[in-house]
């Protein structure tokens, strides 16, 4: 890793943020997180590495006024490298159209996609001299893929896929992007989609039988995973990846 590495992480506080969080920190990574709640954990196994800012960022307005703050250009300032992951998420609402209560709706547009490319361009303005600055999306299957039930799910994270697709394709500046799906990961979004009604969500079963053999990975097994491809040469020469094809 360079000399100085800073990173922005986003849903820090349990399952696969937690553990991204984690793995950066233990690389020595000072971290900017961003979550409703902080983490009481990493805050007392890595003092002085990790800062913590409480925001939902389903209050864009918010998170809006924190960016024009210049709080994320202070922290990026003077770093070798910058990495800004973009984790939360949140899968509901769940069930067909018609059920689908539009405040849910607009919440999780706004986790899942606003707040994220709000992030993504904040940080590509900031004024930063790092040489080497690098976005990571954390997509999924669903949004390569349709599940009947996950249209809220499925159309975000497709939304974040696109996002570094049309963004590759700018002059960026040497700043690198990509949406990275980290597979089917044992977290409480697996628990909630296993809680969820057949009618609502029809392919349950499937979820519940990879929890049932073994088949979902840990989320430190999915983070340091992810994180040692963030770290690469090869991050970045493609728009979108999945840690499940990756050697």
């Amino acid at each position: 890793m360079p000399n100085k590495t800073l990173a922005i992480v986003t849903g820090h506080t349990r399952g696969l943020g937690a553990a991204l969080a984690d793995t950066l920190l233990s690389l020595d990574a000072d971290i900017l997180a961003i979550s409703r709640k902080r983490n009481a954990d990493l805050a007392a196994r890595y003092p002085g590495q990790l800062q913590e800012v409480e925001l939902d960022l389903a209050d864009l307005p918010a998170l809006t006024a924190w960016l024009a703050d210049g709080a994320l250009g202070r922290f990026m300032a003077g770093a070798d490298r910058v990495v800004l992951v973009n984790n939360a998420g949140m899968l509901a609402p769940v069930g067909p159209l018609a059920d689908q209560d539009a405040g849910a709706v607009a919440r999780a547009v706004s986790v899942n996609v606003a707040a994220p490319l709000m992030l993504a361009a904040a940080f590509a303005a900031a004024h930063t001299h790092a040489p080497d600055r690098r976005i990571v999306h954390i997509s999924s299957g669903a949004g390569r893929n349709a599940y009947p039930g996950w249209s809220i799910y499925c159309a975000t994270k497709a939304a974040l896929d696109h996002h570094a697709r049309a963004v590759a394709l700018d002059d960026n500046q040497g700043l690198r992007i990509c949406s990275v799906a980290p597979g089917v990961v044992d977290t409480d979004m697996q628990a909630e989609i296993r809680g969820t009604a057949l009618d609502r969500f029809p392919l349950r079963e499937r979820f519940d039988a990879l929890k049932r053999d073994g088949q979902l990975a840990t989320p430190e097994q999915s983070a340091q995973k992810l994180i040692d491809y963030v770290m690469s040469d090869a991050f970045g020469s493609v728009p979108t990846a999945d840690i499940r094809e990756l050697g």
